[in-house]
């Protein structure tokens, strides 16, 4: 098993906060005085200076710039280098309030400025750990909770834990604290544990996991009490180093002030010059809508999703937030989205009720239906033309979720039982919603005759060496592989660890072939359990994120010699699989190591927007407001942090190269903050979710 160690800050013997000293440049670009003395240069568009605290130059802070003045907010972030100087390039015209945040500071006072100055600032060192606290990301306030005895195991408990962390962050200050309005009405902090988890939009979902946990849900108020009592981290977030400081984020307002669950799409995602400049989109699941960006009239709206479902009303108990207003009454219901070849905005979503299936699903004239027939299909297929602004729908037999394009043109989806495509070339010359789409069952060539036979044996029967298997497999995370035309799928159970692969072959779905994989057994502590996202290099190497043990894992198919028959266990290829686990905050009492946040899905820069080469992976992870880089050469992480408004939580990323004449400038990584619930991010209820550019620069002052 590899890792990458990571040094720990720790805030230190700090005096008292200071007040604030700025030196202001001469407003000119490239202030003369500041420009020779720091060895900075400044564009008309740049702002820069030096960061120093009482403690001297600040290295690896972030200078943040933030602007009402354009049509929608506007956020750019950069760190400090070495000697504490930093440069935030290419500013739009307008005026900015720029402020210091970084791990054992408090936040300065914000100072107005504008493009051209040369702008020196002072940090101020926090005055002691809980002040220092307030800034960390919430997996290390999360790492203070004890796991206790009891029914359950301590992996149970965390995976109870990350079971949450599936829509939202635990240890901001949304969730450490209890609002007064909860606490006023009980005598304790369980008694307001309780009663807070059955409010709001999911609160019987909510509540019914917590009561499950028995008496051991009394480490959540256990934990609160405590933080109320004053108790602080112990465990403390490492500044950025090396090529993190090289980061540029740019943020933008989008979407509504209710919305969660957003994921986004600014290209073709096998070609990132798909789409150069353009509007950037994201579907809202609780909204309804698609938000758009146009990052370069930095202007935001949003197009609501026509649809025909019947409503789905949720009964919300009063919530402390926005009372019985319910918020979440929906009929689209958005998922995921991608854009293909053209431009055009393919999401996920619901066009009719569950069981208004298609006779076409279940009729024997229809060979998918013939072969595995599907009686209820959950959310669809939309198409949204942006020249023509209108949306097609497409009625999917299976119930469309998580997506992905691949060269053979076809969308992939998973489901339950497998994996549907629709296919692009058939829509567009048909039209024809049963014509365009297929779908092929999880099911394993057993007897190893090289075909799969109708009259396999079912999931939980037992397995006949004779007989071929399908297997009780969800799809949640699919993957195109371009080297051979196979799909992969992950699964996102708690302790799920296996990996699927699904071969069409010339004629699906007779010609369909699974084969299913799992890391052997092995002493790493902890073990790998409970996998999740999944994607695929072009040549054909599978990166797989594990969201219970915290685990990032490479799969190399081509060097497996056992793939099917009754000896194809799963553990048939222990030499296809690598390890790598990243150092992350951990439950101070956990007997073996169980990280304080969750992994979500994994992507690959294709493209190398990142400049850290082709084909590299990135994982989004829930609880440390971050996208975590896996750079394969050097077996490093790179970790890609939003520091400001902290809540960032990453669904989906994809790469677009907008100008490959202009290096770094030309191209970005985008994502989006996908928090379920937009009023547990920094700056509380009014707080809108934000479209996210990363970029980076070959060292901290390039511009």
């Amino acid at each position: 098993m590899k890792r990458r160690m990571q040094a720990t800050l720790t805030s230190g013997a700090a005096a008292a906060a200071a007040a604030l000293v700025i030196a202001l440049g001469s407003g000119l670009a490239g202030g003369a005085g500041l420009a020779q003395s720091s060895g900075i240069e400044l564009d008309a568009d740049d702002i820069g200076g030096v960061v120093t605290s009482a403690d001297g130059p600040e290295a690896g802070v972030w200078v943040v710039a933030e602007t009402t003045e354009l049509p929608t907010r506007f956020i750019r972030i950069v760190a400090t280098d070495d000697e504490g100087r930093y440069v935030l390039p290419d500013l739009p015209d307008a005026t900015y309030e720029i402020f210091v945040r970084g791990y054992g500071l408090v936040d300065s006072e914000r100072v107005s400025a504008t493009p051209g100055q040369a702008l020196d600032l002072d940090a101020v060192v926090a005055p002691d750990a809980l002040a220092a606290a307030q800034v960390y990301p919430a997996a290390w306030w999360l790492s203070m909770m004890e796991l206790p005895d009891g029914e359950h195991s301590q992996q149970e408990l965390g995976s109870s834990v990350t079971g949450c962390l599936n829509c939202h962050q635990i240890g901001n200050e949304a969730t450490r604290a209890i609002p007064d309005s909860i606490l006023s009405d009980v005598d304790s902090h369980l008694e307001a544990w309780d009663r807070r988890v059955a409010m709001g939009p999911m609160g019987a979902s909510m509540a019914g996991a917590f009561r499950r946990l028995g008496p051991q849900r009394a480490m959540f108020s256990d934990w609160t009490d405590r933080i109320a009592a004053g108790e602080a981290p112990t465990q403390t977030p490492p500044r950025p180093t090396g090529a993190e400081r090289n980061v540029v984020v740019t943020l933008w307002d989008w979407g509504t002030e209710h919305d969660g669950r957003t994921d986004s799409t600014p290209a073709d995602v096998r070609d990132g010059t798909v789409n150069a400049n353009g509007l950037v989109y994201g579907v809202v699941q609780p909204s309804d809508i698609l938000a758009v960006i146009d990052p370069v009239e930095h202007r935001a709206f949003n197009i609501p999703i026509p649809s025909n479902a019947p409503p789905i009303l949720t009964d919300t108990p009063t919530s402390p937030y926005y009372g019985d207003d319910p918020i979440w009454a929906r009929r689209s219901d958005p998922r995921s989205v991608a854009m293909d070849g053209e431009g055009r905005v393919w999401l996920t979503g619901r066009i009719r009720a569950p069981d208004e299936q298609p006779e076409f699903c279940t009729d024997s004239e229809n060979p998918f239906a013939d072969y595995f027939p599907l009686e209820v299909g959950t959310r669809q297929v939309f198409l949204y033309d942006p020249p023509s602004e209108e949306f097609s729908e497409i009625d999917t037999c299976f119930s469309s979720d998580h997506n992905q394009l691949g060269h053979d043109e076809r969308f992939y989806y998973g489901f339950r039982d497998g994996v549907g495509w629709v296919d692009v070339e058939l829509w567009d010359e048909t039209g024809d919603a049963e014509a365009s789409q297929g779908w092929c069952p999880t099911v394993i060539d057993t007897n190893g005759d090289g075909v799969i036979t109708p009259g396999w044996t079912e999931p939980g029967e037992a397995i006949d060496p004779t007989r071929d298997a399908r297997i009780a497999y969800g799809c949640y995370s699919p993957a195109a592989n371009a080297a051979d035309d196979s799909v992969w799928c992950s699964d996102n159970g708690r302790d799920d660890n296996t990996l699927v692969r699904l071969e069409l072959g010339d004629n699906p779905p007779e010609t369909c072939i699974a084969e299913v994989y799992m890391p052997p057994p092995s002493v790493m502590d902890p073990p790998a359990y409970g996998s999740g996202g999944l994607h695929v290099t072009r040549d054909g190497i599978i990166w797989q994120d594990w969201r219970g043990s915290g685990h990032f894992a490479s799969f190399d198919h081509s060097v497996c010699t056992v793939r099917n028959g009754p000896t194809a266990t799963g553990q048939s290829c222990p030499e296809g699989w690598t390890f790598y686990r990243m150092d992350k905050p951990t439950y101070s009492n956990a007997e073996m190591p169980i990280n304080s946040d969750e992994s979500y899905l994994t992507q690959i820069d294709h493209h190398d927007v990142l400049g850290f080469g082709a084909e590299t992976p990135v994982y989004g992870v829930v609880n440390t407001d971050s996208l975590e880089v896996f750079v394969p050469s050097t077996e490093e992480y790179v970790t890609l942090r939003i520091p400001y408004p902290m809540g960032f939580f990453s669904r989906s990323s994809v790469g677009r190269v907008d100008d490959p004449t202009t290096g770094w400038k030309g191209k970005g990584l985008w994502s989006s903050y996908s928090n379920y619930a937009a009023w547990h991010l920094e700056g509380g209820p009014g707080t809108l979710q934000k479209a996210v550019k990363f970029q980076v620069r070959p060292h901290p002052l390039a511009k």
